[in-house]
Formats: structure tokens, sequence, C-alpha cells
């Protein structure tokens, strides 16, 4: 009886083994290690445990104050809450991430839970937002409802008739769409409506004063260019502005000196305005950095050069 002769390869790598037979005839080519410049590196904005990181301001209350325990940090969750809320009383609070960024990509996931706080306004039901290339949280007046920014605004169904997510809200600013600038308070994308209290992952691509691209679940459905400060905290359509409207800007001449100054960078901040939110996932991949290739942290994939973060 003929001696048997055991396999060289563990038997459930033989189909492989066998598969690759025509490989080896043709001399294939030994597998390209990654390279290290494509990797990209998200960076998480939230660490999952506490709100250290971020800085919190709610109209008519002092900087960082959680006011009612609004923003909290729970379950790997930024999530905001009124259990603590009596009525909502124009307590429209932000919550800012402490670097400002120009160019990068945020991708996040939130969804909207149970109903809307008692007092809150009827066009805030399953609304809220990311507030992008915003002022910063010290530099908001005490009352002020809203910061100057670009909102990128989350908008949940509300059961029956359609309602796009992830427009474009201008408060204090301006866009340019078609190459006119649009003074549009709110701008509608052509995304899908999600209803009920389903995850909806969305993401923003903001190219410093360029432009930026909105994204909902892999479907970019709005972009625009060149977000700009507006001569007005809301222009209505008779082309009449107020910086007074949703708080008191007391600093308004200085931004009616801005009219029209495109805006190049500023902060990402969380949106609570009457309706529970939770938001998970917050990570950034910063686009601007060292474009050297013979620099230590270069990255292929950066869009925007920054010769002083080049390490060598």
């Amino acid at each position: 009886m003929p001696k048997k002769i055991l396999p060289l390869f563990p038997h459930f790598l033989l189909p492989f083994i066998a598969g690759c037979a025509t490989c080896f005839i043709f001399s294939c080519r030994p597998a390209q290690k990654p390279d290290p410049a494509a990797e990209k590196n998200w960076v998480s904005l939230f660490n999952g445990r506490d709100l250290s990181g971020w800085d919190i301001k709610i109209a008519g209350y002092p900087l960082n104050e959680n006011y009612k325990n609004t923003f909290v940090a729970e379950d790997s969750m930024i999530r905001i809450r009124y259990d603590e809320y009596e009525a909502f009383n124009d307590a429209f609070g932000h919550m800012y991430y402490k670097q400002p960024y120009s160019y990068y990509k945020l991708r996040f996931a939130y969804r909207f839970v149970g109903d809307q706080l008692q007092g809150g306004a009827s066009w805030n039901v399953r609304n809220s937002g990311i507030m992008l290339h915003s002022q910063s949280a010290e530099s908001n007046e005490y009352s002020q409802d809203f910061p100057v920014s670009i909102e990128m605004q989350l908008l949940g169904g509300l059961g029956t008739e359609e309602r796009t997510t992830a427009n474009v809200c201008t408060p204090g600013t301006a866009v340019e769409i078609d190459g006119a600038v649009n003074y549009d308070h709110c701008i509608q994308s052509h995304s899908d409506t999600y209803h009920g209290d389903q995850w909806v992952q969305a993401e923003a691509l903001v190219l410093g004063g360029e432009a930026m691209y909105f994204i909902v679940e892999g479907d970019t459905v709005l972009q625009f260019q060149h977000p700009q400060v507006d001569g007005g905290f809301i222009t209505d359509s008779d082309g009449q502005s107020d910086w007074e409207s949703f708080g008191v800007v007391r600093d308004k001449e200085k931004w009616l000196s801005k009219s029209g100054e495109v805006l190049t960078s500023g902060y990402i901040a969380l949106q609570a305005e009457s309706h529970p939110i939770d938001f998970k996932n917050i990570e950034l991949l910063n686009l601007c950095g060292c474009m050297d290739p013979g620099a230590k942290n270069y990255k292929s994939y950066y869009v925007k050069a920054d010769p002083a973060a080049c390490e060598y």
C-alpha cells in the first residue's frame, strides 16, 4: 500500500492554493504594501465619556453653563435632552468643538427621539443642525440665539409629507449657488425624508471659502460655494435685514462692516433648539496639512497646503 503523503498546507487553505496555480505560472507580482501617505487620519471629536474639548453657549446664560444639563454624554453619544426643563423659553443652545478648521470632512450619525419640549416653535419639531465656519462660543453675545455660521440643518420626517434633511440655513450669512449669491435663509437639499427615530449617516465636505458639499447616506444632496457674511442676520424677500433677529447682537456694526466677506474657517457646533436629538461617531478628517512628499507627515489626500505643519 503506498505511503500517504500529508499536504504541506492546512486543509482549509487548499482551495485558495489551487486557485492560485495560474498566478504562479504567470509570475504574479507580490502584493504591494499599503501607502502610509494615503492612510486617512480620521480624528474623533468626542471621547465617548464626557464633554471635554467642547464649549457650551446657551442664549441667556454664561459661557459654559450647561443649563439644566441640556448637553449630555451618555452611552457613547452626545445627547441633547430636556428632562429638567418645564418649557423651552428660547433657550437656544450650541456646543462648540474647541478647535477651528478650514478644509476638512466631517462625518457623524444622528437621530431624533421622543417629543419636542413644550414651548418650542412649530418649525423646531425634529429640527436641529451642525454649525460650520461658526464664530467661537466666547464671541457670542449673552442673549444671542444663533452664531454667525453656515448651518447644516437636520430635519426629521413628520410621518406625512416629504421633509428634506442636510439643508443649508444661513444665520448672519449667505451662500452662492449657480454663480449668484442666494439670500434665502434656508435652502433645501434633494435628500430623502427620514421618518421616525432611525439613525441617519451624514457628512459635510468643507473646502475653506471655496465650497461645501452635504452628503446623506452616501448621496451628495446639496452643494454651494463662497459662504460669506451677510448684511443682516436674516435677509427677507424684500431685501430688508436685521442683526437683532433671534437674539440681540450688540456688535452688529462689526458684522455689517464684514458684509460680503468670504468665510474661510471657523468652529463646528452642535445645535439644541427644543427637540431631543442624539449624535454619535463624530469624526473629522483634516484636509489641510503638509503637501511636501519629502516630509514625514505628508498625506496624499490633503487639498490645502500648510507648509508650517511639515516635519522632516
